[in-house]
C-alpha cells in the first residue's frame, strides 16, 4: 500500500491518545499486518518500522518520479486555469508522480498541483547533508515527528538517507546497532554523536545540530558544550561516534 495523505500518524496502539511513535509522509509503502476495526497494524517499507495507523482509503500502487526538495511545498488547484494556493502541503522527501504539468506545475493527484522549483528526480542524490540538516532548523521537537512541523532527533538524522532512498534505522537504539563506532577525541564534519536515547550531527569540528528536546526544537549548538550539558543535566555519556559518509 501507498501512503496518499500529506502526514499520517504511526501510533504505538491503536488508540487516537496513545503515543505517536513516527508518521509517514506523502509517497511512502507499507505493508497492513492486521485489520483492527478502524485501525491497521502496518510495517513501513523504508525502514521496517510498525505501529498503529487509521484505516483510509490508501493507494495500491504508486510510480514515483520525483522527490519533494523543499521544506515544505504547498498544494495549489486551478480554477479558471489560474493557481490557486490551499493550505495544504507535502513535506520534505514526499515522493510524487506527474499526471500534468503546466508552466510552472505539475499535477500529482487529480487537481493537485506542486511548483516544479519544489521538485527534484527521484534518483537525485543530494550531498550535501549540512543542507538538508539546516533545512529543519528551528523546527518544533515533537517525539515521533519527521517533519518540519514537528521532528525528533533521531528522525533528523534519518531524513537524509530518507531524501537520498539510503536504508537508515528509525530509532536510536536501533541506530546505534546500525552504525559503525570508532574511538575519535577530535570531532569533525558528519560525525554521528549517540547517547542512549538521544542522537544528533556535526555540521563541522565545533558545530552540532540536533533535534533537542529540552529546548524544544532543532538547535545548533557547539559540540563541547552540547556534551558537557548533556552529561550535566541527563546523566549520559557518549556511547558511539561514527560519520555520515560511512552510509
Amino acid at each position: 500500500m501507498i501512503n496518499n495523505f500529506s502526514l499520517i500518524n504511526i501510533y504505538e496502539k491503536p488508540k487516537l491518545y496513545s503515543k505517536l511513535s513516527s508518521q509517514m509522509i506523502y509517497g511512502e509503502k507499507f505493508k497492513i499486518i492486521q485489520k483492527k476495526g478502524k485501525w491497521l497494524k502496518i510495517k513501513t517499507g523504508y525502514d521496517n518500522y510498525t505501529g498503529y495507523i487509521r484505516n483510509k482509503k490508501f493507494l495500491k500502487e504508486l510510480n514515483p518520479i520525483f522527490k519533494i526538495c523543499s521544506i515544505k511545498a504547498k498544494i495549489f488547484v486551478f480554477k479558471k486555469n489560474k493557481p490557486i494556493g490551499t493550505k495544504k502541503f507535502l513535506y520534505f522527501a514526499s515522493t510524487i508522480t506527474k499526471k500534468n504539468e503546466k508552466k510552472k506545475f505539475i499535477e500529482f493527484e487529480k487537481n493537485k498541483w506542486i511548483k516544479k522549483k519544489d521538485i527534484k528526480k527521484i534518483n537525485y542524490f543530494e550531498k550535501n547533508y549540512n543542507k538538508i540538516f539546516r533545512l529543519f532548523l528551528k523546527s518544533k521537537y515533537l517525539w515521533g515527528g519527521k517533519t518540519s512541523d514537528g521532528i525528533d532527533c533521531s528522525s533528523l538524522v534519518q531524513i537524509y538517507f530518507l531524501y537520498n532512498r539510503i536504508f537508515f534505522p528509525r530509532d536510536t537504539r536501533d541506530q546505534i546497532k546500525f552504525c559503525k563506532g570508532r574511538k575519535k577525541k577530535i570531532f569533525s564534519k558528519g560525525d554521528i554523536i549517540f547517547w542512549k536515547g538521544h542522537v544528533g550531527i556535526c555540521l563541522n569540528r565545533f558545530n552540532f545540530i540536533h533535534a533537542y528536546g529540552p529546548k524544544k526544537r532543532v538547535v545548533i549548538m557547539p559540540t563541547n558544550q552540547t556534551i558537557h550539558h548533556i552529561k550535566k543535566t541527563a546523566k549520559l555519556i557518549i556511547k558511539k561516534i561514527s560519520n555520515i559518509n560511512n552510509y
